[in-house]
């Protein structure tokens, strides 16, 4: 099965915030990444607080991103690193953690990330994305050579459209992380089946 992922922008988000959210739990994504990269410690906890109470209603799982901190004050033992931030990570807090994922942006990268302890990588960005303005998608190709290269699923990120997902997944995608169409849509359940070719 070719999972879809929802990677969180509240500058993104078209109307109220956990509106939204509770809206893309009901779909029930693979999981929810809450990449809030701007907000202090403080507010991500309590905002982190809010929304795994919403995923928690619908069995959705939410993986917190950057902020250690606030996983270890909620309990939620699910982390999503960039690779800088997995290469500081103690041992003692990576045994913690049930669920580590790692962004990478090459095969070096993955592998490197695998051997920290990553158990699935995303990768990107793929295709050209408003999210990086002007620059180049890495394309199929770089995609196709993480997959070779890492043993654990990896997810593509970056300009994923329900008329890309099928290219996405023949080069050994375990599936896509979408973040500003989830953010965006008018019908997020809409999104949603057509992603999955419902």
């Amino acid at each position: 099965m070719f999972d879809i992922v929802c990677v969180t922008d509240r500058a993104l988000c078209e109307g109220e915030f956990l509106t939204r959210i509770e809206e893309i739990a009901a779909c029930r994504p693979k999981r929810i990444i809450l990449r809030e990269k701007d907000l202090s410690e403080e507010d991500y906890t309590a905002l982190a607080g809010q929304v795994w109470e919403i995923c928690k209603g619908f069995g959705t799982e939410l993986v917190l991103h950057s902020f250690t901190g606030a996983a270890k004050r909620l309990g939620i033992w699910k982390i999503h690193l960039p690779l800088h931030m997995l290469r500081s990570l103690d041992g003692e807090t990576k045994q913690r953690f049930e669920l580590i994922g790692a962004s990478c942006h090459s095969a070096d990268e993955a592998e490197e990330a695998v051997s920290l302890g990553a158990q699935y990588i995303v990768a990107g960005h793929i295709f050209e994305t408003d999210c990086k303005k002007g620059l180049a998608g890495r394309g199929l190709t770089f995609l196709r050579e993480v997959c070779e290269r890492v043993e654990v699923p990896v997810y593509a990120i970056g300009g994923i459209t329900p008329d890309n997902m099928k290219t996405v997944a023949a080069v050994g995608a375990a599936g896509c992380c979408i973040m500003s169409g989830f953010m965006k849509a008018p019908d997020v359940r809409g999104l949603f089946e057509r992603s999955r070719g419902e």
